[in-house]
């Protein structure tokens, strides 16, 4: 079944083959659940999340027509579960932080921003690791609705206009955000760079 294309393991989830949900799974799964603990912050509930969006995916694949839908479906599904849970949680100060907080020094709006791809890290093996501790780090702080489409956009690999899918939102709004949370993100990671190291608003 890890052979097995897109196409072929949604047909044989969808007809309940033996084995077919756990391949599918295991294609999916990791993918699914490091993002609810990006997006979440904690494992706890990001094992909720992960198990609601499995629920949901199980009893929701019959619907799906497009074998190349499945990814942004699933990530539309456990987007949802996400920001539910951290809308319905009671007010946290180490969650509720403002994207006003993290705006770095001359922030400016109109600006073209990008951060590090994460392939372009430093050569040393020590730095490079401090340098996606950080970052990983400034993403979790990030207020819900700019953190989901940076980690859409720019952990998983989406396509703008697939976040857009992903999210319910216009292209120009995913744009808005992203680049906002981009420039949050530099400000939070100005003290890496600055020799401090990790950022931290705590």
């Amino acid at each position: 079944m890890a052979a097995w294309s897109d196409e072929r393991l949604l047909d044989a989830a969808k007809n309940h083959e033996p084995g077919a949900f756990d391949a599918f799974v295991e294609r999916y799964g990791g993918r699914l659940f490091a993002f609810g603990l990006r997006m979440c912050g904690h494992r706890e509930d990001a094992e909720d999340v992960f198990q609601d969006t499995l629920l949901k995916a199980f009893t929701g694949l019959a619907a799906l027509r497009e074998p190349g839908a499945v990814r942004t479906w699933l990530f539309r599904v456990a987007a949802n579960q996400c920001l539910m849970k951290r809308r319905s949680e009671k007010s946290d100060p180490s969650r509720g932080i403002s994207l006003e907080q993290l705006k770095p020094p001359g922030w400016d709006e109109g600006r073209p921003v990008d951060i590090a791809d994460w392939s372009d890290m430093p050569e040393d093996g020590a730095r490079r690791g401090e340098l996606r501790a950080a970052l990983e780090h400034a993403i979790v702080d990030l207020p819900a609705d700019y953190k989901v489409v940076v980690v859409l956009r720019d952990v998983e690999g989406l396509t703008t206009e697939e976040t857009a899918e992903v999210l319910g939102l216009r292209v120009p709004a995913v744009k808005m955000r992203l680049h906002r949370a981009r420039m949050a993100l530099r400000g939070q990671l100005s003290r890496f760079h600055a020799g401090g190291g990790p950022a931290s608003v705590a």
